[in-house]
């Protein structure tokens, strides 16, 4: 298991060095040629190499132990270098689309050429990356969601290829900032459910839970009559923490306690909760409904 990590890690590590590489050519190519095109991609393999970099960067700081003034931990990091990435992303190919449209209503010669030498070379290293590491995919998450990147990176790639045999064969430069649009729309749509899932978790968001349902389940507990008081968010896109006030009947607090494991079991195994708080009342808020409205209860 930890040969496989690591042999993960390494290709990893070269798919980053690849990335950069792509940026720098397409770079100096998209100047060199004219085209937008390029240099739409080249920014898209930037915030990916960034991205990568960061969140190395952001696990690394998110393996750091709580203490008392990070009493959840780091874990926010990583969702922090999400968001960053994110917006780069969206403010860059809003940029190029209003800077599209102006080269449509003005064109601008593009040379067909360079632009297709290099939109090929980028295709290639975009599909040999995908390659290096679809072995790693089948086992780590991590791992496939940026394969899965990388892939959709080479079919970006592949139409700016199509784009320049336009240009080179058939002179029509106005084909340029059209496949820029696109290439800027698509990342713009790839990105926003990333950026959206990074908000809602900084901002404290409710993560997909069936609240009604895990009412209903909570209360087939023996002694439990009523569940109120409810919240739940994500520390980050994988840890979800929940706390609600549950009503029992009148009795020791040794006999409150295995309701206590009860309730934490059924909503780690069926919910998916790692981190549960109850707190056990037996006449406080027994007529609450099940989310507080009252800013002195939050």
């Amino acid at each position: 298991m930890h040969k496989n990590s690591k042999m993960s890690g390494m290709r990893f590590l070269l798919v980053t060095v690849l990335n950069a590489l792509i940026t720098v050519v397409e770079l100096f190519g998209g100047v060199l040629s004219g085209s937008l095109a390029l240099l739409s991609d080249a920014f898209h393999n930037l915030g990916d190499s960034a991205s990568v970099v960061l969140a190395y960067v952001a696990s690394r700081i998110g393996l750091k132990n709580s203490n008392m003034s990070k009493t959840f931990g780091y874990r926010r990091a990583e969702i922090i270098s999400a968001f960053v990435n994110s917006v780069f992303l969206i403010v860059v190919s809003f940029f190029l689309i209003i800077e599209s449209v102006r080269r449509i209503l003005n064109p601008e010669p593009v040379n067909g050429g360079i632009m297709l030498i290099v939109a090929i070379v980028g295709t290639l290293a975009n599909f040999i990356s995908a390659l290096l590491l679809s072995s790693g995919a089948k086992g780590s998450l991590n791992i496939k969601a940026t394969y899965l990147h990388i892939l959709s990176d080479a079919l970006s790639s592949f139409g700016i290829v199509i784009g320049a045999i336009i240009i080179q064969v058939w002179h029509i430069d106005i084909v340029d900032p059209i496949v820029t649009i696109l290439v800027s729309v698509y990342i713009m749509w790839e990105t926003w459910p990333v950026l959206k899932e990074a908000i809602n978790i900084l901002m404290q968001g409710a993560p997909n839970l069936d609240f009604e349902a895990m009412k209903h389940d909570m209360l087939q507990e023996p002694g439990v009559v009523n569940v109120h008081h409810i919240h739940a968010w994500q520390i980050d896109e994988n840890r979800i923490m929940f706390s609600a006030h549950i009503n029992l009947n009148d009795q020791l607090l040794s006999d409150v306690e295995p309701v206590y494991r009860h309730l934490e079991n059924l909503l780690q195994k069926k919910y998916h909760v790692d981190h549960v708080t109850l707190q056990a009342e037996v006449f406080r808020g027994k007529s609450n409904e099940l989310f507080t409205r009252d800013r002195h209860d939050i």
